[in-house]
């Protein structure tokens, strides 16, 4: 007994003494490369400031919130907004227009990114494939607003493009955005000749890393550039496209507000009018926060159930996922 009581103290400097040594070398490492730390501490920092710290002000959406009172001092009224949103005649018509065009937009910009960066793979001319890289790059950096203008002159029924090329074969001009049909084709398309060109990037990027003895062996093989398609290119990038995959699921219900705005009539307000266009109006416009922020927690939550779903499915049929 005694001789454990004397070795305790013993056994605690020494503790003390290891854990001030990994401090110093710790800081030494810091001041010796001090750039580094500083540059990953801008980014932290903005990380903090405009995504954690403003996580306090989901409070506001189970208060009955009063720019006088201020959040502190605004009312608690618990569920009331949710209840609220949730029993809204538009509710249904919400959850359906944007599910439904991020369902759509999911299925059709997912792939033609992946399809566009196995075809530029393929391509040996390096003039020709740089050209249509610039050409399909180009769109992405076209700011929203002149991407709408752009669309609404192309589907104009008096002098579009798309009009005059209808009338030139006999074909009755189409108000095509007064058209609540129309729009979900419309956003989605102009969606994919915006970003696909961009999203290919990083599956380019994925299609250099793959080994070059799995291209040898497949020619030795006989394999023709279909065969070497699905039997390299893709086994080689589907890390990288299950790993998007949820990403993008993680999102389905985070749709971009500006461009369905912008693209919004009274004609198609059934296909286009979604959370994220109600809430402006209903809660912005109206100066209804505590609404606003209680479907932006609700759209969070949902959003957050998808991605932690579709990353356990992931990691049960495959050997990727996030984490």
């Amino acid at each position: 007994m005694k001789a454990s009581t004397v070795n305790q103290p013993g056994i605690k400097k020494v503790g003390v003494k290891n854990t001030t040594i990994s401090r110093t070398s710790a800081w030494k490492k810091i001041r010796k490369h001090w750039q580094l730390y500083f540059l990953v501490a801008i980014p932290l920092v903005f990380l903090i400031t405009f995504k954690y710290v403003p996580m306090a002000g989901i409070v506001i959406a189970f208060k009955d919130y009063s720019v006088v009172k201020g959040i502190a001092g605004s009312d608690w009224v618990g569920m009331k907004y949710f209840k609220y949103f949730f029993d809204s005649p538009n509710f249904a018509l919400l959850i359906k227009n944007t599910l439904g065009l991020s369902i759509y937009g999911l299925i059709v910009g997912f792939i033609c990114p992946i399809i566009l960066a196995l075809a530029l793979n393929e391509v040996a001319n390096a003039r020709f494939k740089k050209f249509v890289q610039t050409v399909t790059y180009a769109p992405y950096f076209i700011s929203t607003v002149i991407m709408v203008s752009i669309i609404i002159l192309f589907l104009s029924p008096s002098a579009g493009l798309i009009n005059n090329i209808l009338g030139f074969f006999g074909i009755e001009a189409k108000n095509f955005l007064g058209n609540p049909a129309y729009f979900k084709s419309i956003y989605v398309w102009s969606d994919v000749w915006q970003n696909t060109g961009y999203a290919t990037i990083i599956y380019l990027a994925a299609l250099a890393g793959v080994d070059t003895e799995l291209y040898e062996a497949a020619k030795v093989d006989g394999a023709n550039r279909f065969q070497k398609i699905m039997n390299v290119d893709i086994p080689g990038i589907m890390p990288i496209i299950i790993v998007l995959l949820i990403l993008n699921v993680g999102n389905i219900m985070s749709l971009g507000f500006e461009k369905i705005y912008l693209l919004q009539n009274p004609l198609n307000i059934n296909s286009s009018e979604v959370i994220a266009t109600y809430v402006y109006k209903v809660g912005l416009l109206g100066a209804n926060f505590s609404f606003a922020a209680a479907v932006g927690l609700f759209n969070s939550i949902v959003n957050f159930i998808l991605i932690i779903s579709a990353n356990s499915i992931s990691k049960r049929f495959s050997s990727s996922s996030l984490w």
